[in-house]
């Protein structure tokens, strides 16, 4: 963790990620804006907080946009926050703090976190059902091919959700997979006590899409989920944006460990 401490000492760095945690997906040229500091300042201030991976990067056509990516955050606090007295990393607490309860803003979700295991591991775990419930609570059922249907089962009651518009969009085994998000139906808020008025308005919005891209690093997997086509004010994004921390530390935990996490996945998701 010492990249992490090391981005996080420096006070431009920390106003960078609070500026992303503020509006995520900002271009250099919309980062630089107001901040006094030379554009090759900023370039080498978010190089270091990539290096340390805590943001991540997407490309949107020529442009280049920045992400805050809250898992080493996360990992620093269920390492080290719970075992030691809260006061003495108070700043740490306070930024985890902002992350879980800042509103969110913009139309997607980044993250991006690092798994000790191999490409292949890595999309069985993705779509293999057996694996999926065992960290998601969810089973994923399809052939995940391009255009194929999927089928969430809910391991909680054993509903399963079907629909022709739920399908599989891209499929290159062990590089990147990408799927429309699930539908939000009555059995599904009533398996998870979701109230009438978060179901209406999921199940107005449009429907949204994730992908999951692979990338190979040595003995380890890079994992970059993007969650994205949202609606400005999307409570299906908030809801996500607060899942899916927890559903990958799962995964990361299954997959390094053979172990799966206590907590249960967020009923949002």
């Amino acid at each position: 963790m010492d990249p992490v401490f090391k981005a996080l000492a420096d006070p431009s760095r920390r106003t960078l990620l609070d500026r992303l945690n503020q509006r995520n997906g900002q271009t250099l040229r919309e980062l630089c804006a107001g901040l006094g500091m030379a554009r090759q300042s900023v370039t080498k201030h978010l190089a270091i907080l990539e290096s340390a991976e805590l943001v991540t990067t997407a490309r949107r056509g020529r442009e280049k946009l920045h992400f805050l990516n809250a898992a080493p955050i996360n990992e620093i606090a269920e390492r080290w926050i719970s075992n030691y007295d809260r006061d003495r990393v108070r700043a740490l607490a306070d930024l985890k703090r902002a992350l879980e309860e800042t509103p969110v803003t913009g139309t997607q979700f980044v993250y991006t976190t690092y798994i000790k295991t191999t490409p292949e591991r890595l999309w069985q775990a993705l779509t293999d059902p057996a694996f999926t419930i065992r960290y998601w609570g969810t089973a994923l059922q399809s052939d995940w091919r391009v255009g194929s249907v999927i089928t969430v089962r809910l391991e909680a009651s054993g509903v399963e959700i079907a629909d022709p518009d739920q399908v599989v969009l891209e499929s290159d085994p062990y590089r990147r997979l990408a799927y429309t998000w699930h539908t939000f139906t009555r059995e599904w808020a009533d398996t998870y006590g979701i109230s009438d008025d978060f179901l209406a308005r999921a199940a107005s919005e449009r429907r949204s899409k994730v992908s999951f891209d692979i990338e190979p690093d040595g003995p380890i997997v890079k994992l970059t989920v993007i969650h994205d086509d949202f609606e400005p004010g999307s409570v299906v994004l908030e809801s996500v944006s607060q899942g899916w921390p927890s559903i990958l530390a799962g995964l990361k935990t299954l997959l390094e460990t053979g172990e799966t996490l206590t907590a249960a996945p967020r009923k949002e998701n």
